[in-house]
């Protein structure tokens, strides 16, 4: 069986870009008529009777779904396998694309549309955008979506109740200064983990302390900064809520630089339960979201919109449970956290 023909193959024997095999085959704009003729012939000459750029030339559909994120980081990961699982036995492959070449760059959306719909991709699935819409005239499905109004379908996991769930359950344990590490304000899981800190500590009966809550923007480099300076305040929190399992992680990693001990000297909780989350000599106290789940759910979202079918929701809102483990303890005695803060 001879090998079949790619649109990298393509690409090199035309000497250009794969983005420009893209364009040419779609008659995008900003691609000279000379390299267009080029990647014509090329197209011919190595008979692309199996490829998907052939196949989208003639019917203009790839049997492909994209799920587009910015970084191949764990929760992304997750995501991947639960969208691999529900396509297995459907007639889509699936395509990963990593489309922000600097983290959460914003817009990236758009321009990984840019590049894949039509040629490459049926329909795609964006997970955590940074922007509101992303025009495209292909099917599109959000996973943790923005902020802001979009008209397409969404997929994401309760996150207010399970903020609430987290934060209520350090009070359980005794905690009244309880820090929160927050997510990037511009997606809506951020804003309502957020909101579920505060409920819980209202319900409480304890006043929220804005000098207790840092931005960590969901990245671990930033998470460290305000973990850092979320320490050094002159009353430090006794515990930390954060707002995704890699920001805990942080946490976690600044408290061992300062010489402090989880959970004897600080308890921490994340949220997301990544696999690496239970793989710690210490395993971390978290919120469990249906990671592969939302995937799962989002691809069937989107056979169904593929299929021209009616989708039975288009905002869907998924469970979230409490795995507490080995990072959360009640607050040792307010003599002990004193010597515990001089030494800060």
């Amino acid at each position: 069986m001879s090998k079949r023909t790619t649109i990298h193959d393509v690409a090199k024997a035309a000497g250009v870009s794969v983005a420009t095999v893209s364009k040419a085959v779609n008659g995008r704009y900003g691609v000279a008529s000379a390299t267009v003729e080029r990647v014509n012939e090329v197209v011919r000459e190595l008979g692309y009777e199996s490829s998907l750029v052939a196949s989208s030339m003639r019917s203009r559909a790839t049997g492909v779904v994209g799920v587009l994120v910015a970084d191949f980081e764990p929760f992304s990961a997750e995501i991947l396998k639960g969208v691999g699982l529900a396509l297995r036995d459907s007639r889509f492959d699936l395509l990963a694309y990593s489309g922000s070449k600097h983290g959460q760059s914003e817009g990236w959306e758009r321009r990984s549309l840019s590049r894949l719909s039509g040629t490459l991709i049926d329909a795609a699935i964006i997970v955590t955008p940074t922007v509101v819409g992303a025009s495209s005239e292909i099917p599109l499905v959000a996973i943790d979506p923005h902020t802001g109004r979009a008209d397409l379908p969404t997929v994401e996991s309760d996150s207010l109740e399970g903020a609430r769930m987290a934060t209520r359950y350090l009070v359980e344990l005794g905690h009244t200064r309880i820090g929160f590490l927050a997510g990037r304000p511009d997606l809506r899981s951020a804003v309502l983990r957020e909101s579920g800190y505060r409920l819980a500590l209202s319900e409480a009966g304890i006043t929220y302390d804005p000098h207790l809550t840092r931005v960590g923007m969901y990245h671990p480099r930033t998470a460290r900064d305000a973990a850092m300076a979320l320490l050094r305040i002159p009353r430090p929190p006794t515990a930390i809520f954060a707002a995704n399992d890699l920001s805990a992680i942080a946490i976690l990693e600044v408290a061992h630089q300062i010489g402090l001990e989880v959970p004897r000297d600080l308890s921490v909780i994340g949220f997301d339960d990544i696999p690496e989350a239970s793989q710690f000599s210490s395993p971390l106290s978290t919120i469990r979201q249906p990671m592969r789940r939302l995937g799962a759910e989002a691809a069937k979202m989107l056979v169904l919109l593929l299929n021209g079918e009616p989708l039975p929701a288009t905002h869907l809102v998924l469970p979230t449970r409490l795995v507490p483990r080995a990072t959360t303890a009640p607050p040792r005695t307010d003599s002990a956290q004193a010597d515990s803060s001089r030494r800060r």
